[in-house]
């Protein structure tokens, strides 16, 4: 588990310069302390976060997932998904707005040429972009998809390039990206394009979210297209909009942005359990029937064995949801080094067990949260409001961007009948 969890071992001491492999932790729990100090007041303001992309930036987190080289991360996506977790249980906020980016910065790769992701990933590095948008399809979000619906955003063709028209609304980065990968539909193919966008132009206009109940500093919002111009060298790849003709190495898109935000649910899992604890060591709280306690329990800070009963079916919980989610992780990263020659049957078990992760975390993130309310109401009257109410709040906004019922549904068919899970860009 990640540093602010309890059940995290000490590192041990090192001798020398850190390694390869150690770099990135240690600059990820370094931001991740930086994010938490201030992380109630940032969350009561909900401001856009300039800033926290200014700390990500510093600590050089947007380029972990580039081809090596200066000022190139070089790393995999067990890593990412490591630092997502991390930074999550820290700020969710921030957790899920790099999350969003990690997989869009895959995009190239997913519907491209090498030479086109390859292209894209050397700019995020060498010009510290930050991306945002959504590569997918959410007209196919419907419960069973239905073929006739219009998509919201098309890609019309104009002279040398394209035009892009339409509305849509974004889970994060609408108010601090530096580039917007946007799927839409080509007006006259059909076909599944993906684009980059400036959203700088004068033709994009946004619209953020205010007042979210949580999650409120991923820069949430809508986004407005009238007649940008997209030239065909900003075309990161194409793919049928036919479900029956998608390769299976595109659809893991969805399921890398799944996954990502998976381990932001289990981040905040960690981080509320590790800030309550923190906070019934300081001034545990004494339950009602804390005067029939023997003496022992009564005097000792955290003694209290209903307590020690909560936070032990806590812990067993955020256990549970990381052990899910590991074999997941293992899974996507060895689905996405085998590039196109990813079959059928491999992404379907990669999809079924991202399904998992995601069922199993999500239940486990609302428990967690919502118990931790419970545990720390009275555990410090004097030092004001802790701000735990915002541990639930964001992961109820996370949770409900996809029904749990969906990825069980999938699982049990898959069990059941050997159903494998559609290939589909829905996320």
């Amino acid at each position: 588990m990640p540093k602010r969890s309890a059940t995290r071992p000490a590192a041990p001491p090192h001798a020398g310069p850190p390694a390869e492999e150690e770099i990135w932790p240690r600059v990820t729990r370094e931001l991740a302390d930086d994010l938490a100090v201030d992380a109630l007041i940032r969350d009561r303001a909900g401001k856009p976060p300039f800033d926290e992309l200014s700390r990500l930036r510093e600590a050089g987190l947007p380029a972990l997932l580039t081809p090596p080289g200066p000022l190139r991360g070089g790393s995999d996506w067990r890593t990412a998904c490591a630092v997502i977790r991390e930074i999550a249980a820290a700020d969710s906020s921030i957790g899920e707005l790099l999350a969003r980016h990690y997989a869009l910065t895959w995009s190239a790769r997913f519907f491209g040429t090498s030479h086109q992701a390859d292209a894209l990933e050397r700019r995020v590095a060498d010009e510290h972009w930050l991306l945002a948008g959504d590569a997918g399809d959410p007209a196919a979000d419907a419960e069973p998809p239905t073929s006739g619906t219009a998509p919201d955003l098309t890609l019309t063709p104009h002279g040398s390039g394209y035009l892009l028209h339409g509305r849509r609304s974004f889970a994060a980065g609408v108010t601090v990206a530096d580039r917007l990968v946007v799927g839409a539909a080509c007006a006259e193919t059909g076909d599944w394009l993906v684009a980059l966008v400036d959203p700088t132009h004068p033709g994009v206009t946004t619209d953020p979210a205010h007042d979210r109940l949580g999650q409120r500093l991923t820069g949430a919002g809508n986004i407005t297209f009238d007649a940008v111009p997209v030239p065909t060298e900003r075309i990161l790849g194409t793919t049928s909009h036919d479900e029956q003709h998608i390769t299976p190495y595109a659809t893991l898109a969805p399921l890398a942005l799944r996954l990502a935000l998976v381990h932001v649910a289990l981040g905040i899992a960690e981080g509320a359990l590790a800030e309550a604890r923190d906070l019934s060591r300081a001034a545990p709280r004494t339950w009602q029937a804390a005067d029939a306690l023997p003496a022992p329990y009564a005097e000792q800070p955290g003694g209290d064995p209903y307590l020690l009963l909560a936070y032990g079916e806590l812990v067993a919980a955020a256990h549970t949801a990381a052990a899910v989610v590991e074999p997941a992780t293992e899974a996507l990263a060895r689905g996405l080094l085998m590039g196109q020659e990813l079959g059928v049957n491999e992404r379907a078990d990669i999809a079924v067990l991202v399904a998992a992760a995601e069922a199993v975390t999500g239940q486990s993130a609302l428990q967690i949260t919502t118990r931790i309310l419970e545990l720390t109401a009275t555990a410090d009257a004097t030092a004001g409001d802790p701000g735990f109410d915002r541990f639930w709040r964001n992961a109820r906004v996370l949770t409900a961007q996809r029904s749990a019922a969906h990825s069980l549904r999938a699982i049990g068919d898959h069990y059941l009948n050997g159903t494998h899970p559609p290939l589909t860009l829905r996320i």
